[in-house]
């Protein structure tokens, strides 16, 4: 009799021919107890029946019942996660977290059996977000119980989220701070111990000091195998340990010590009965990885097909070495394996097999993008896909010197379009397409984010009750907006159009430069133009030493002084970033697009000096500015798709806060609003009125924002953030404002400044609106001037009121600023003009709109003209008929 019949079987018979009836949770924990007795796939669905009738029944839920139905999802999740199904085993481990916490259930250890292994699977799906305020809410739960054993477990599991997540400064003072000052057991100290050694290493990455690393992290590992070896029952920890050391030496290119290393936490592995599917795959993935280093390729692959073989139902290595894309699915091993399977062709100078490896990667990154909620998670997400992507781009551009084929540069500029600005593009499609109720989620699920942000900039004065209840109420939001997500479809990118792209690039009179910073090389496609090819690929080093060039230029705008300071410096150094960046020559349009990525998003390009000259007179230096119109833009699809502006009349909303009588007080934006105020209708907020509140509430009316005020844009811990007169704003808080403008003018300090991420950009205020739905922005690269910004807008305004596009605006009040007789030469540094850059469209609609009206109408009216001569011509054709009738 097949296993589900006799379980169903056993269920019916309790009830029917039991002494009395069994109640709902008798029930459930039957069904628990038969299936972990005999845990199966279909064992699973049987249970997924038992909670639906649970629900679907109309009788009372007790607490016994609902606290059945939380132990029955536990009991799910942990064995979802051993047969490989993380996804579901996340849900399932959701549903018993809600559930505990809506009906405030008692009497488990729901740390323990739920929030333990749910914050390990969110670190293991790339959840950061989720995964960090789990563990901070069971710490505080534990901590609250006197829990020591539950906190340890927390920081232990905390510091592989700040691991994995790239913040390895921070892991490292958790971990150093917990071994000085806890009470801890050997196996305790042993793990802390061995995290703390995967930390010192990549920590070293970043720091590029790997001969301090080595000896830190192997110092570490040591004493870690010390503590695990005094402790019994500990085989799974050592041999972590183990391969710890194995991974260390292998880096180290001391391949003895490495396969003997490994090969203790093998035999040590094998010896624990119950892994998960998981848990083997990374080992063998491990195994590869090592034997890759080693150059031993055949026993390379194999362990990569047993990853497969591990992960993927009915996989045969003998059918083929490639799993078919409809059997993959969303799952960081598998990523791993197929990730170092095309190295390894790449390697065997085998290129088109190595894209077609990668090509099965990205549809797996877009799946686990789908499952993650919070905007820090995306992101660390998409830098993964963009390191895929400069491989890729890399073989494209290898295969194309040697075919001479411009579909390689194509699908290589199409990679490379995919991750620009990803997450922007996602989450801006995401708003336009979702409910109102899933719209209420997302600002809900961004409040809390921000309470606990603005409770943690406080440092040790912050309340650590208010940032769990916080946690708590984020927890709660992220649950429900979960249930939404799961209706929608996730957002797939489609290829942009390059027949469109170049057309618009011709009509625009445009040449588009599109960098891509990766690793080991900055590359930069040239679309548009006078150039033979439509587009082409070229790249120059992005190490750290040709990355310094840019930083030394930009460095030259951190302080006022700086540029008058070194003039010939100035002179010299913008000249060499100029020739590194390697405009085209010969060109004759009149416009330049950048698409800027890495280090580049920081540098204004307008201020580049194209040929260096002796003279000190800013004035008649050779700036860039003079060849080209420049208009910056975050990823191509953003240039092509630019919506229409809308068909209003050019109305500003201002917010002028002015701080009067305070040390930060803006005397010259009152110039400023006098000078807007006197040339355009609009509403205008001035000192203690111009709040956020009262910006809130209008901003949707008028096509124009203009924010004069302070601003800041944070560092590594803290958010970029912009001062209104009530109250400093996150950037993220900017995000789900009302506003469909025509353009937004940040004039404040460092507007288009914020912690940088590859490909995606910086998270400034000028992001927040960005993401608010703002497609033309002007906004700044560094701290600016009150007066000679003052000056600036003045000009910038000037031709705005007489129609010239927002792009064209621009430029001409640079170029105004430096031919202006009454400021002096030190004050028309570059630093004084440049800061304020340019991002949208070329065209200004508003002024096509009225040309297009015009000519509509003469068109018409010609129309009508020829029509009525039509008319009359028929009618004098009739009455001829007519007359030779009568004759007749």
């Amino acid at each position: 009799m097949p296993k589900k019949i006799i379980f169903l079987y056993l269920l019916i018979s309790l009830n029917v021919f039991g002494q009395k009836k069994h109640t709902q949770e008798d029930i459930t924990y039957d069904a628990i107890d038969y299936f972990v007795a005999n845990p199966s796939l279909e064992g699973i669905n049987n249970l997924n029946t038992i909670e639906a009738n649970f629900w679907k029944n109309q009788d009372k839920k007790s607490k016994e019942g609902l606290l059945s139905i939380v132990i029955l999802n536990c009991n799910k999740a942990y064995f979802e996660n051993e047969f490989g199904k993380t996804n579901q085993a996340i849900t399932s481990y959701e549903k018993a977290w809600k559930t505990y916490q809506t009906y405030q259930l008692t009497d488990y250890d729901i740390i323990d059996y739920c929030l333990k292994p749910l914050g390990n699977l969110y670190t293991i799906m790339g959840d950061y977000d989720n995964a960090e305020n789990t563990i901070k809410h069971y710490y505080f739960i534990a901590n609250e119980e006197k829990n020591e054993s539950a906190k340890i477990a927390a920081i232990i599991n905390l510091s592989n989220v700040y691991q994995s997540s790239g913040k390895n400064s921070m892991a490292i003072d958790l971990l150093e701070n917990t071994l000085k000052t806890a009470k801890l057991s050997s196996n305790q100290k042993g793990i802390l111990l061995n995290n703390l050694g995967n930390n010192y290493l990549l920590h070293a990455k970043e720091l590029n000091n790997y001969p301090k690393a080595y000896y830190q992290a192997e110092e570490s590992y040591e004493r870690a195998l010390q503590f695990l070896k005094t402790e019994k029952n500990q085989s799974e920890a050592l041999s972590n340990c183990y391969r710890n050391l194995a991974s260390l030496n292998g880096q180290k290119s001391d391949f003895k010590k490495a396969n003997g290393y490994f090969e203790k936490a093998k035999t040590l592995f094998f010896t624990i009965k119950n892994h998960g599917v998981r848990a083997i795959a990374k080992l063998y993935y491990e195994e590869a990885l090592l034997f890759s280093k080693q150059n031993k390729t055949p026993q390379a692959l194999q362990s990569i097909q047993l990853v497969y073989q591990t992960l993927i139902p009915l996989y045969s290595s003998q059918k083929r070495n490639i799993p078919l894309q409809s059997s993959l699915y969303a799952e960081t091993i598998l990523l791993d394996a197929l990730d170092l399977q095309a190295d390894i062709y790449n390697q065997q100078n085998q290129p088109k097999k190595a894209l077609q490896v990668y090509s099965l990667c990205f549809p797996i990154e877009e799946l686990m993008s789908g499952l993650l909620l919070y905007e820090n998670s995306k992101i660390m997400n998409q830098i993964r896909m963009s390191n895929r992507s400069e491989k890729c781009i890399a073989i494209y551009n290898n295969l194309y010197k040697k075919e001479n084929k411009i579909s390689y540069i194509e699908q290589a500029f199409q990679l490379a379009e995919h991750t620009k600005s990803g997450v922007l593009k996602s989450e801006l499609s995401r708003n336009r397409s979702a409910s109102q109720k899933e719209k209420q989620k997302i600002q809900e699920l961004q409040f809390w984010n921000n309470e606990i942000l603005k409770e943690q900039q406080k440092g040790e004065s912050a309340n650590i009750y208010k940032i769990n209840k916080a946690i708590k109420k984020q927890n709660e939001s992220m649950l429900l907006l979960k249930e939404f997500q799961s209706k929608i479809t996730t957002f797939e990118e489609k290829p942009i159009d390059l027949n469109d792209l170049y057309s618009k690039l011709e009509s625009d009179d445009a040449h588009m430069i599109y960098y891509f910073s990766g690793y080991e090389k900055m590359y930069y496609f040239v679309l548009g133009g006078s150039q033979k090819s439509k587009i082409a690929l070229n790249s120059f080093s992005n190490d750290a030493k040709y990355s310094n060039i840019f930083w030394r230029f930009i460095g030259y705008f951190n302080d006022a002084n700086a540029i008058t300071n070194d003039i010939k410096g100035y002179n010299h150094f913008g000249k060499i970033a100029y020739d590194r960046l390697q405009f085209p020559q010969n060109t004759y349009c009149k416009n330049l697009i950048i698409i800027p990525d890495g280090v580049l998003d920081f540098l204004p390009f307008e201020a580049l000096i194209t040929k260096e000259s002796k003279t000190t007179n800013f004035e008649k230096m050779h700036y860039l500015l003079h060849d080209f119109d420049i208009a910056y833009n975050n990823s191509a699809s953003f240039y092509l798709n630019a919506k229409p502006f809308s068909p209003k009349e050019k109305t500003v909303l201002g917010i002028f806060p002015v701080f009067e009588k305070t040390n930060y007080a803006l005397t010259y934006s009152k110039t400023e609003l006098q000078s807007i105020k006197n040339n355009f209708k609009g509403c205008f907020f001035a000192n203690d009125s111009a709040t956020f509140q009262n910006f809130k509430n209008n901003a949707s009316g008028y096509s124009i924002l203009h924010l004069s005020t302070h601003a800041t844009a944070g560092d590594i811990e803290t958010p970029a953030s912009i001062k209104f007169y009530d109250r400093e704003v996150l950037y993220s808080e900017l995000y789900h404002l009302d506003i469909n403008p025509n353009l937004v003018v940040l004039s404040a300090c460092e507007t288009g400044i914020g912690k940088l991420y590859k490909s995606e950009g910086a998270m400034s205020v000028a992001r927040g609106f960005q993401f608010a739905g703002a497609q033309n922005l002007l906004f700044s690269l560094w701290k600016v001037n009150d007066y000679t910004t003052s000056v600036f807008m003045g000009d910038f305004y000037k031709y705005v009121k007489q129609n010239d596009s927002y792009f064209e605006a621009n430029a001409k009040a640079k170029l105004d600023f430096l031919k202006t007789k009454n400021i002096s030469n030190a004050k028309k540094s570059p630093y004084y003009w440049a800061a304020f850059v340019y991002y949208g469209s070329l065209e200004n609609k508003e002024k096509n709109n009225y040309v297009l009206i015009g000519f509509v109408t003469i068109a018409t009216l010609i129309g009508c003209f020829l029509l009525f001569k039509l008319i009359a011509k028929r009618i004098k054709k009739e009455k001829i008929k007519s007359k030779k009738k009568k004759h007749r």
